[in-house]
């Protein structure tokens, strides 16, 4: 019992101690400011309406207007019922962000060291090096929130699944699925996807060794544990998942209707994403050598040398103040690798490369196995187009991989894999029954092979021009002499971070070298390793992520200004949309004022995406009238902004006088290039056979006014003497959206590919619309039984654990 509360207090002061390291690196949060997140901003953009309508009403509305004409919030933070996974989240992550997804990456590592056997000291050591690691802190700079948040769960769901497999069965399963439950909420498929394939390489590992041990008993029981613990995981956020299939098969990730281009040709039928959208962003096979010296390809696209840099020199000699060289070469161009422009490179430390080297000669048995083809698969896979054999296999047969682009991303799963081999090799040092030549031996054997790929790296620079991808771009603007400088810095950072490098590999080796002569004590080791590994890492961090990063509070929740444009086009009180041709589908800053046709999103509205592929990048003035743009954003000839009113657009509803019918979705887009959106509706009879009265009589004193327009409710009121078709310029959504005529369910149907039309009978009526996802019902009953029968596996699990030992006598 003693021991126990000691390991408890130990624990305690390491939380204490991550809680510490979190907020001394953010230390800016403390007084009050918070990080301006690029990815967040636009996030910010396309969730305003329904964080209004929340502030507003205190209801939660599952369907915004304000971006992409129209699409559900279930990617936009929707708050489900029963979501208690959610509330257990936020008391995890309870410091100011982004400090609370850093002490999520050292808590999870630090579980997940513990739940292999590995004693505190290491598993601080651990923890450290994986939480530091540049690629962890980059996307806290960038904004890529829901990424940090999935990696931070990782380290806890392997941890789980550890213990399982070291039989470890009822607390394995509690930890597995509660993780996992947390991982899955952190609603980050692509990061838990690529995570399931480092689980899946684990568990063929753990087979073979099954077999080989005549234990397939154990093994089969511990697959189903986990399959167990994994589908509790997977009912607790029932509603999260089944909203986000539905609408994923209606976005650009799910399989379009099209089979032609926009130019007619032919269309290759695909279920998922392009394969190059999916590559476009590939690590190059050289580049990958950045895991060990970060600036070998520049780094960034905007780094900062200062007065230091060739260019600096060559501006100043040119007669340019030193103020203005200063003022570019803090931001210069230096990147000059496969990937279209990086953040920061993939920088996992060159200490932990080399005890990840020393790990593999000193870790015998089935974790060396699965730990290693972890990093070799996702370092291959990461190479994208640059390794097409088999990038191309996995995604045309591996299940759902073309699902996810960038692929340089699941460079994740080494960025995990290798610390924990670095720990698992310093433990092997720890250990008496390893002789005292044999670690010496395994030392030096490692550092010569981190020393040999330093000399590699020097020779392989030979090789190179460090020429970029958009340097005749940069030259245009720059000149020849200057653009030569820029190269000549970028061979000047790739000497000098390989030679800091191999330093800090020097260094390392130094004091696990005292360490096993006996000079230094475990304590003084550790505390040694730990500060050159944060010094290492945190020296390249802070190149990209700092105090200059962060702004006050107010900048974070309001990062759109109203311009004066924006001004004028909210004194319009009616229900239009605004296109700025500028922003297109890559922008939420329109979203954040009005509602937009555009939005920045992963996974957009397939329809309206590919009404801006076949029509308004064409401008089809049609469509835009259609879709109710009342207001384009325009350039003058001094490059000046100004709101074009579009005295054309249809409004929010209209009766049409005829129905074209087609039979396929080719047709119902195409007939969209010669019709009169205000006279007919195109419609696919095939899809709504009910569909068969294709004229309309129409009065020219028939009338639908639109009297009521919220995010999930949109009521009209129709005075028509004939029967009538009505069009509505809302996005069509077959899942949620029902409508009512005068309080009774009616048929609605998609018109004009993208658009709501139905039947409206003769007289004075009510139309109705309302979002009630029967999803989100479903998805919450689901939840609430799950949550309920975990709480209980917890509480028997901890009263099982906890009961009285009987003595060996009884």
């Amino acid at each position: 019992m003693n021991l126990s509360v000691k390991a408890l207090s130990t624990h305690i002061c390491v939380v204490a101690f991550f809680i510490l390291a979190s907020l001394v690196y953010f230390y800016p949060v403390l007084q009050g400011k918070a990080i301006f997140q690029s990815d967040i901003a636009q996030y910010n953009g396309m969730a305003k309406e329904r964080n209004d309508y929340k502030a507003l009403t205190g209801e939660e509305s599952y369907w915004t207007n304000s971006a992409f004409g129209g699409m559900p919030t279930y990617q936009l933070g929707a708050n489900y019922p029963h979501d208690y996974i959610k509330k257990l989240d936020r008391l995890i992550r309870f410091l100011p962000r982004p400090a609370d997804y850093l002490f999520l990456y050292l808590i999870g590592f630090y579980i997940l060291m513990l739940c292999l056997k590995v004693e505190y000291r290491l598993a601080i050591l651990g923890a450290l090096a994986f939480g530091f690691s540049t690629y962890m802190i980059i996307i806290l700079g960038v904004g890529h929130n829901a990424k940090a948040h999935a990696l931070g769960y990782i380290p806890m769901v392997l941890g789980g699944i550890v213990l399982v497999f070291r039989k470890k069965y009822l607390l394995g399963f509690i930890l597995t699925s509660l993780a996992m439950a947390l991982e899955i909420n952190a609603n980050h498929y692509q990061m838990t996807y690529y995570f399931m394939l480092l689980v899946l390489i684990l568990g063929l590992v753990q087979l073979v060794y099954a077999i080989k041990d005549k234990k397939l008993k154990h093994f089969f029981a511990s697959v189903g544990i986990l399959i167990g613990a994994v589908a509790l995981s997977i009912a607790t956020n029932a509603t999260g998942l089944l909203a986000t299939k539905e609408y994923a098969d209606w976005s650009t990730r799910g399989k379009s209707e099209l089979t032609i281009n926009p130019d007619g040709s032919p269309k290759v039928a695909t279920s998922g994403l392009d394969y190059d959208y999916i590559t476009q962003y590939s690590y190059g096979i050289a580049e990958s050598l950045n895991l060990f010296s970060p600036r070998l390809f520049g780094g960034s696209g905007n780094e900062d040398l200062g007065s230091k840099s060739k260019a600096f020199e060559y501006l100043t000699d040119q007669g340019l103040s030193p103020t203005k060289a200063l003022e570019f070469s803090s931001g210069m161009p230096l990147y000059w690798g496969d990937q279209p422009i990086v953040a920061a490179p993939a920088y996992v430390g060159a200490i932990i490369f080399f005890l990840f080297v020393l790990g593999l000669i000193v870790v015998k048995g089935k974790k060396k196995w699965w730990l290693l083809s972890g990093v070799v698969l996702s370092l291959l896979l990461s190479w994208g187009k640059n390794f097409p054999a088999l990038t191309q296999f996995m995604v045309d047969y591996f299940p759902l991989y073309n699902k996810f682009r960038a692929v340089s991303s699941i460079q994740v799963v080494l960025e995990l894999c290798m610390p924990v081999m670095g720990i698992l090799g310093i433990r092997e040092l720890f250990r008496n029954s390893m002789k005292s030549k044999e670690k010496i031996r395994s030392l030096k054997l490692a550092f010569f092979i981190s020393l040999g790929l330093t000399v590699f790296i020097f020779l392989l620079k030979g090789f190179f021009d460090f020429e970029g991808l958009r340097d005749e771009t940069y030259r245009g603007y720059f000149g020849d002499e200057l653009m030569t400088m820029i190269q000549r810095d970028r061979e000047a950072v790739y000497i000098s971070d390989t030679i800091r490098s191999l330093i800090y590999v020097l260094l390392a080796a130094t004091v696990l070298w005292f360490f096993i002569k006996d000079k230094i004590g475990k304590n003084l080791m550790a505390i040694a390793l730990g500060a050159l590994i944060l010094f290492d890492l945190i020296g390249v961090d802070v190149r990209y992520v700092n105090e200059g990063d962060f702004v006050r509070q107010r900048r974070v929740a309001t990062p759109f200004q109203a311009s004066q444009i924006d001004q004028m086009i909210q004194q319009d009180d009616s229900v239009y949309r605004v296109f700025d041709p500028q922003e297109g589908l890559n922008g939420a800053r329109t979203s954040y004022f009005h509602n937009s046709i555009g939005g920045y999103h992963a996974a957009k509205p397939r329809q309206l995406q590919d009404l801006f592929e076949h029509h308004l990048y064409q401008n089809n003035l049609q469509v835009l009238n259609m879709l109710n743009v009342k207001y384009i954003i325009q350039q003058d000839e001094e490059g000046g902004s100004f709101p074009a009113i579009n005295d054309d657009a249809n409004g929010n509803a209209w009766f049409v006088g005829k129905i074209k019918p087609v039979g396929s979705a080719n047709e119902e887009i195409q007939g969209l290039v010669d019709f009169d959106s205000k006279e007919e509706a195109i419609v696919n009879t095939k899809a709504y056979p009910t569909v068969t009265k294709l004229n309309f009589e129409l009065d020219s004193l028939a009338s639908i006014t639109l009297v009521d327009h919220r995010p999930n409710v949109i009521k009209y009121q129709t005075n028509n003497v004939n029967d009538g078709f009505a069009v509505f310029s809302e996005m069509h959504y077959p899942l949620g959206w029902n409508a009512f005529v005068d309080g009774k369910l009616e048929p609605h149907y998609k018109v004009n590919y993208a658009l709501r039309g139905m039947k409206v009978p003769a007289g004075e009526h009510t139309i109705e619309f309302k979002f009630e996802p029967t999803v989100v019902q479903m998805g919450s009953q689901i939840a609430l039984a799950s949550n309920i029968l975990l709480g209980l596996i917890i509480i028997g699990g901890l009263g099982f654990s906890l009961r009285p030992k009987k003595s060996k006598k009884e």
